[in-house]
C-alpha cells in the first residue's frame, strides 16, 4: 500500500469522523473464561484463544502467556502497526525493521512480599530497529509521529480512568 492508497482509504472515514464525531467512539472489548481448576484464564481474541495463566516468577509453568507478556506484545503489536501507517502516509522508505519492548517488573509486589513494591512495570522501553537510508531528521518525525498515534504507547503515558466490578453467580455478562 502507499500513501494515495492508505489516504483514499481512511479519506471517508476521516470525514465521517469530522461529520459526526460521535461515530468514531467504537468500544473495544475482551473476554475470558475463568478456569475452574487451574489457575488460568481464556481469553478469545476474535483470532485465536489464548491461555493466560501465571508468570514463572510467580509460579506458573511458563506454558501458559503471562499477562505482562501480552501487554508487551500488545504494544510492539500496535507500535509496530503504527509507525507502518505513519512511514506510508510520508512516503519513508522503509525496507523493514524490528520493534522491541522491554518492562522490569518488581514480583516482590505482585506477590505480596514487599508492600513497598510496585505492582505492575517499573519501567518500559519500546525501541525500533529499521531498516532505512532516510535522513535523521526523517527518522525523529517518524519516531514521533508513531508515538504520538499509537494507542497502547498512549494509554500506557495517560491511563485512563478504570473501573473494575465484580458480580456473583453470573456466568456471563448477556
Amino acid at each position: 500500500m502507499d500513501a494515495a492508497q492508505m489516504r483514499e482509504m481512511q479519506a471517508p472515514l476521516k470525514a465521517k469522523y469530522r461529520d459526526d464525531p460521535a461515530a468514531a467512539v467504537v468500544t473495544l472489548k475482551a473476554e475470558g473464561a475463568l478456569d475452574a481448576d487451574g489457575i488460568a484464564c481464556r481469553v478469545d481474541t476474535g483470532r485465536a484463544l489464548v491461555e493466560a495463566g501465571l508468570h514463572p516468577a510467580t509460579g506458573g509453568t511458563g506454558l501458559q502467556a503471562c499477562s505482562g507478556d501480552m501487554l508487551l506484545e500488545a504494544l510492539v503489536a500496535c507500535a509496530g502497526v503504527t509507525l507502518r501507517a505513519v512511514a506510508t502516509a510520508l512516503d519513508f522508505r522503509l525496507a523493514g525493521g524490528r520493534v522491541r519492548a522491554e518492562g522490569d517488573l518488581d514480583f516482590r509486589g505482585t506477590l505480596g512480599v514487599d508492600r513497598e513494591a510496585p505492582v505492575g512495570f517499573r519501567d518500559i522501553r519500546l525501541s525500533f530497529a529499521l531498516d532505512t537510508d532516510e535522513s535523521p531528521d526523517r527518522i525523529d518525525t517518524l519516531l514521533k509521529l508513531t508515538e504520538r498515534y499509537c494507542v497502547v504507547l498512549q494509554t500506557l503515558r495517560r491511563p485512563p480512568a478504570i473501573a473494575a466490578a465484580i458480580a456473583a453467580n453470573q456466568g456471563s455478562f448477556e
